[in-house]
């Protein structure tokens, strides 16, 4: 073999921060505070505090590999975290705020979390679990206020301050541990998933390129989807990556907060979950001339399955475009794109707008099939559904601790637990999770398709399709419903809406009207608390 002649440049995250302070110290953050008031910084405060970070924390005894958990919002101090962590070669670990105190505490024991980085408006969450997670030996509190800190408790400013910003962060192999981010534990105990720095490079490179999110220095990017949610996928490495502009929420998710803050900072680019869009949209038709998003580039929405109706909603209504990903925290996260190809240009727009409601097809450098029960790899013709399954760079190859091993092939493929089918052209489209889908007198009924016929109709705010026992069929499929504000909708009404758009047995046997649909810590649709709640309502 001839080897090529290029030098061995490790891919770390060390490279980005100091690329970002070298080169983007004059670029705007932007932190929304408790209060909902801004606070501005720049990117050379934000790397300076990083290097500051990284010392304190060697004071403190951390050393490489060691894991420190953050239980905080989206803010700057977040995205120091996020760098000067992983700098000095110990591993930043996300904990979610939205899981409960028990889950918590046992993600950050099987973490063996040495330090916990938390905004002072968590700690009495904090105070739930402390107890159980005897590894932590430090409190750092991100202070919003002049409120007295917990005994033995550090201020995260004050540790940041005493410290000098020289930039001697030590040499990392760039397949040491960088991040750790643990599933939503939905079915079972959350499972830990390992970013490497190379893998965490590699996906922010990604990010950058044109025909995938296309993030630049000309961006201005709002991640609400939050920093504990899979990296926010990638977004706040590839926004440093590029010397983009970035906005941050804070706790604030409220439809008329966020708007406020697109409209006011000029955001271009933003990412969240569809429940978060869902909302922005009903808040656009509301007051269609209250805010001016004319800056924004795209939105990408993800982490589950977008009605088609809520991007052609906003697309025909408000003349804004929505990309459509797919991903997991197994995958760094983004595995899928929906990009519209050229030749599919001169389509239809109700075609285009099936295409844009898939989940695309795999970005570059991941890989992509669906397979059946038995492992057998099945055909791209569109209508043979099967598990997705991937792999690539950015995937994982097993979990932290070795849990679910079985969800890791053989042939080192990631069983990714979404049923699906793929068309010809490569297009992915979602037709549940595995543990959701409606097996009907063993027959699989979508229970995504349903919901996003059920979103269209004009009343609905949101459905949620469930499996119900059956004493017949063994499961049939029940819709829950929310109804937006002053609207009225009838059981007949919805089931005449779907009548010729399906088979008679995906019909569901009946709608329940419900004010809130219960969602699990990253904003999806928790159709296992339903299944609890009226799983028996057939019976």
């Amino acid at each position: 073999m001839l080897t090529g002649r290029m030098m061995d440049f490790p891919l770390t995250l060390t490279h980005l921060v100091e690329r970002a302070r070298t080169f983007f110290g004059k670029t705007e953050i932007v932190s929304t505070m408790p209060d909902k008031t801004q606070r501005r910084s720049t990117y050379a405060e934000f790397t300076s505090r990083a290097a500051r970070l990284g010392r304190a924390l060697k004071r403190l005894g951390v050393g490489p590999g060691d894991r420190v958990a953050t239980l905080a919002f989206n803010h700057q101090r977040h995205l120091e975290a996020y760098f000067g962590i992983p700098c000095i070669g110990a591993v930043v670990h996300t904990l979610n705020l939205r899981l409960h105190p028990t889950e918590l505490a046992y993600i950050a024991r099987h973490a063996e979390d040495v330090v916990v980085l938390c905004d002072e408006a968590l700690l009495p969450l904090w105070d739930k679990l402390k107890s159980d997670v005897p590894s932590v030996r430090a409190l750092v509190v991100f202070r919003s206020s002049e409120a007295p800190l917990p005994e033995g408790a550090l201020d995260y400013d004050a540790i940041v301050a005493a410290e000098d910003d020289a930039f001697d962060f030590p040499a990392i192999d760039e397949n040491a541990a960088a991040m750790l981010c643990y599933t939503s534990g939905t079915t079972g105990n959350p499972k830990g998933v390992l970013y490497s720095h190379r893998s965490t490079v590699l996906h922010a490179i990604m990010a950058l390129a044109a025909d995938n999110l296309g993030i630049c220095g000309d961006d201005v990017v709002l991640p609400v989807v939050p920093m504990f949610h899979a990296a926010a996928w990638g977004l706040p490495f590839a926004s440093v990556a590029s010397g983009a502009k970035m906005v941050f929420n804070g706790p604030h998710f409220e439809p008329a907060t966020l708007l406020d803050l697109m409209a006011r900072e000029r955001v271009t680019f933003a990412g969240g979950v569809p429940t978060i869009w869902i909302g922005i949209l009903a808040a656009l038709d509301a007051e269609p001339k209250r805010w001016d998003l004319s800056s924004m580039r795209t939105m990408v929405i993800g982490g589950s399955a977008a009605p088609p109706s809520l991007i052609e909603g906003f697309a025909t209504r408000h003349g804004l475009e929505v990309t459509h990903a797919w991903g997991m925290t197994e995958t760094n996260p983004l595995g899928t794109l929906a990009r519209l190809k050229r030749h599919l240009r001169d389509a239809s727009p109700k075609e285009q707008l099936y295409v844009r409601a898939s989940q695309g097809y795999a970005v570059a450098f991941v890989e992509q099939r669906h397979t059946d029960d038995t492992g057998k790899i099945l055909p791209w013709d569109a209508q043979s559904m099967g598990e997705l399954e991937v792999r690539g760079p950015w995937v994982a190859k097993s979990y932290y601790g070795d849990e679910g091993k079985d969800r890791f092939t053989s042939d080192g493929w990631f069983k990714t637990g979404d049923v699906v089918t793929i068309c010809p052209e490569g297009y992915v489209r979602i037709t549940d999770r595995s543990k959701d889908v409606v097996k009907s007198g063993g027959e699989w009924i979508s229970s995504v398709a349903l919901e996003n016929a059920l979103m269209s109709h004009p009343a609905v705010l949101e459905a949620a399709v469930f499996a119900a026992r059956h004493p017949k069929w063994d499961e049939r499929p029940v819709a829950a419903i929310v109804v937006k504000p002053g609207a009225k909708v009838t059981e007949a009404e919805l089931a005449q809406a779907l009548e010729g758009r399906f088979a008679k047995y995906w019909m569901p046997d009946k709608y329940l009207f419900v004010e809130q649909i219960p969602r699990t810590s990253t904003g999806k649709f928790l159709k296992s608390r339903l299944r609890e709640l009226y799983g028996d309502v057939l019976v």
